[in-house]
């Protein structure tokens, strides 16, 4: 299976402190990989590094290539990122903020074109965040913002999509909704990699992505029992993963 985002002995430190301890990791093309672990881990700095948004040691490869050699636009074409939390651009009407998502494939300062009217409108409704298209960003609720900041990431186009906590402040119904957005973007040859702290979501994963202390601990099949006993002891025996169906849920013990 080829690799969509290959890393090599990544490292990364913060503040003078290393937060990553020389990662290797092969996430797979056309796949949705979910990395979870305990608060502080490093989940969100190893996104962080593989979007190319820190500066790291090692190495990282999009698609077979040093992720330094990307040109911005290219690389911003082939690769989405949602960041945890983000704030700004208030005052935008939804429209205009997942039309940002166009800019990669736009020439410098000319309009939208017919092609990303359609991309930007197909995100929104994906999201169903259709019908808010003329109101401001800042005059919506927490999820509401989420999914509009999940359209943008979804009008780009983009083959790997990196998303760090895009369940935030999202409600049980809209959770299903990402779930069942994400395998079909699956089943369209996209990459997902995803951070998560909802366990039970992140089981519906194809493959897992265990971290602790800025190290992998475990990386494999959502569904193989030695990603359940990794995952059962990163959190240290607090919860047990059971079947429910064909599905996994973890419990508390």
């Amino acid at each position: 299976m080829s690799a969509a985002l290959q890393t090599r002995a990544i490292g990364v430190l913060l503040g003078g402190t290393a937060v990553l301890h020389g990662i290797d990791l092969q996430l797979p093309a056309a796949r949705w990989t979910s990395v979870v672990g305990p608060n502080g881990a490093g989940k969100s700095t190893l996104l962080k590094a593989l979007a190319g948004l820190l500066p790291h040691s090692g190495d990282v490869q999009l698609l077979g290539r040093p992720l330094a050699q990307w040109r911005g636009r290219e690389r911003a074409r082939t690769l989405a990122w949602l960041g945890q939390g983000e704030h700004g651009a208030d005052d935008l009407s939804v429209w205009d903020v997942a039309m940002l998502g166009r800019l990669p494939h736009q020439a410098w300062l000319a309009a939208p074109s017919d092609a990303d009217r359609a991309a930007v409108e197909r995100a929104l409704r994906a999201t169903q965040a259709w019908d808010w298209r003329d109101r401001a960003l800042g005059a919506l609720s927490g999820g509401e913002r989420q999914r509009v900041l999940l359209a943008r990431l979804l009008a780009v186009g983009a083959d790997v999509l990196l998303m760090d906590e895009p369940l935030a402040n999202l409600d049980p119904p809209h959770q299903a909704d990402w779930l069942a957005l994400v395998r079909e973007l699956v089943t369209r040859g996209k990459t997902v990699v995803s951070v998560l702290h909802e366990i039970g979501v992140a089981l519906h994963a194809d493959e897992m992505v265990i971290v602790d202390h800025g190290r992998v601990q475990h990386q494999g099949a959502c569904d193989a029992a030695d990603t359940h006993r990794a995952l059962e002891a990163v959190f240290h025996h607090r919860i047990a993963i059971h079947a429910l169906g064909d599905h996994w849920v973890a419990l508390p013990r």
